[in-house]
């Protein structure tokens, strides 16, 4: 169990027994947030089979046991009908609680991209952590922590896409190129509906970006029409992150800036 808990200290060991999986609940701030159910099924069969072979890590909480590590055993096993489940019970504070969760997940190597930036991000926010030292705690290059947290700049439609893992981490990063959440959707929707590989897809996207030319005598952009350009940007985002399928495109030309959008029915 010291990989698990790794750079937690505990003021006593771990203690083992047998809970009534009733008393058993899962904590909210778990980094994982898919579970797949035919792995789940699998898991619940060789239970039935064999027992649970790795304890449950719970912790005393509000009259019940919060589990710390083991939630997709904790699912197969109430899928499997046990009554009750061997458990190692910790005596963890709450910062003890998200780091060891975080840690044992991102170090499981399952967890879909997202997930693990996300939880890269709770661990920094939670702990004031530099990326270098998060790093450091978690065993990968700080170059690795910033391209897994450069993924959360991208829209939640392309976000849940990665989630899916409909693209690739390497499509989601490609997208980082394009300016614009309408440009990313539509990318992704390109992506998805010719089955792109990522060497196609940067091709593409290296075609979209325009170089920037100089213009002659050509009016500057006003901070007012700046301000509007931005919030329909951030309409579009909004009607996307509703469910809409939108279709946007914006043409700048001398006097003038034209927005297309579509929205299908």
């Amino acid at each position: 169990m010291k990989r698990i808990v790794e750079g937690v200290k505990f003021v006593k060991e771990p203690m083992y027994k047998f809970i009534d999986i009733n008393k058993l609940e899962a904590n909210e701030k778990q980094p994982r947030t898919h579970f797949e159910k035919e792995k789940i099924q699998e898991l619940s069969v060789s239970i039935q089979q064999n027992g649970l072979l790795q304890p449950i890590v719970v912790r005393p909480y509000q009259g019940k046991y919060q589990i710390v590590v083991g939630e997709r055993r904790f699912r197969a096993c109430k899928l499997a009908g046990l009554q009750e489940v061997p458990c190692l019970v910790q005596e963890l504070d709450e910062k003890q609680t998200a780091t060891a969760a975080i840690v044992e997940n991102i170090q499981r190597e399952n967890l879909s991209p997202i997930e693990e930036a996300l939880a890269y991000q709770q661990l920094l926010d939670t702990q004031n952590l530099t990326q270098e030292q998060l790093a450091q705690k978690v065993g990968k290059k700080q170059s690795t922590i910033a391209n897994k947290l450069r993924l959360l700049q991208l829209p939640m439609t392309v976000q849940e896409a990665v989630r899916r893992r409909d693209i690739t981490e390497r499509h989601a990063r490609a997208l980082l190129k394009l300016d614009t959440t309408a440009k990313q959707n539509n990318m992704l929707r390109e992506i998805m509906d010719k089955g792109l590989n990522v060497e196609q897809t940067e091709q593409k996207i290296k075609s979209k970006i325009e170089p920037k030319k100089p213009k002659a005598k050509t009016k500057s952009i006003s901070q007012n029409l700046k301000i509007a350009m931005n919030t329909i940007e951030q309409a579009i985002q909004m009607v996307e992150q509703a469910g809409v399928e939108v279709i946007a495109d914006t043409q700048e030309l001398e006097d003038e800036v034209i927005y297309t959008i579509r929205m299908k029915k």
